[in-house]
């Protein structure tokens, strides 16, 4: 069973467990081997940009080292040696990143190594979120951390949205989005109520059930990226103090 799929648009999302995901990615006789491959690439090439433009490489450095370090990940199998058991996922990808800048780079042929096998960078994205990221003077790991929960609620808002595109109510999902984001409404419930052709207190139902499932997938989706179930409510924690943080 394939661990991902599509919401409209080609976006990729988690569709059972990153773990799931990553021993597909590492398994050389699984027919979406390069497709789980590409998709943690592009789920996560962002914290890894960041932190290495916080380490002080320009934006065409970073995202030549950033392209160059998913390819040395995939050539090398890499994927393959991450295991829960032994922590965390993010902590497994940070780790692999600062061998790859100690010992591969250095050798100055890592592009010539991984041609071919690149992922898309949109580098004016890449510059403007690190722009607004970096105004608070974070560090590089901090810095990471950060981007690392994003790229994770981004996933769990990806997941509800694709379930709700699914049911045929992308429209509802649109409509109550800005409520799940924690944004303040600029209609009332009784306005979004006369938009969708429903009662306010049905809206205020649909907004518990959309937070409620986006809670459920935000938890399921970090269980996935931790050694042990008992770590999930610390790393959850850890990942909304880091996203608090300026």
């Amino acid at each position: 069973m394939s661990g991902f799929s599509h919401i409209e648009g080609g976006a990729p999302v988690f569709a059972t467990t990153h773990w799931s995901v990553v021993f597909q990615a590492g398994d050389d006789s699984g027919g979406d081997t390069q497709r789980a491959l590409e998709l943690l690439c592009r789920c996560y090439w962002y914290p890894i940009y960041a932190y290495v433009r916080r380490l002080g490489h320009s934006p065409h450095d970073a995202q030549d080292l950033t392209q160059s370090f998913f390819a040395y990940l995939l050539e090398k199998r890499l994927i393959a040696k991450a295991q829960p058991e032994f922590g965390r996922f993010r902590s497994f990808l940070l780790g692999s990143l600062k061998n790859f800048m100690a010992n591969e780079w250095r050798r100055q042929n890592a592009l010539k190594r991984g041609a071919g096998q690149t992922i898309s960078i949109d580098p004016q994205d890449a510059e403007d979120r690190y722009a607004v990221e970096v105004a608070g003077g974070a560090n590089p790991q901090m810095l990471y951390d950060r981007a690392w929960a994003v790229a994770v609620l981004d996933g769990a808002i990806a997941m509800v949205e694709a379930e709700y595109s699914a049911a045929g109510k992308k429209d509802l999902f649109e409509a109550l989005l800005p409520s799940l984001q924690g944004d303040r409404p600029h209609v009332t419930y009784a306005e979004l109520g006369a938009q969708l052709a429903m009662s306010e207190n049905a809206v205020k139902v649909a907004v518990h059930r959309l937070r409620g499932r986006y809670r459920e997938l935000l938890r399921a989706a970090v269980a996935n990226t931790v050694a042990d179930p008992l770590e999930v409510d610390g790393e959850l924690r850890y990942l909304m103090q880091v996203l608090s943080n300026p």
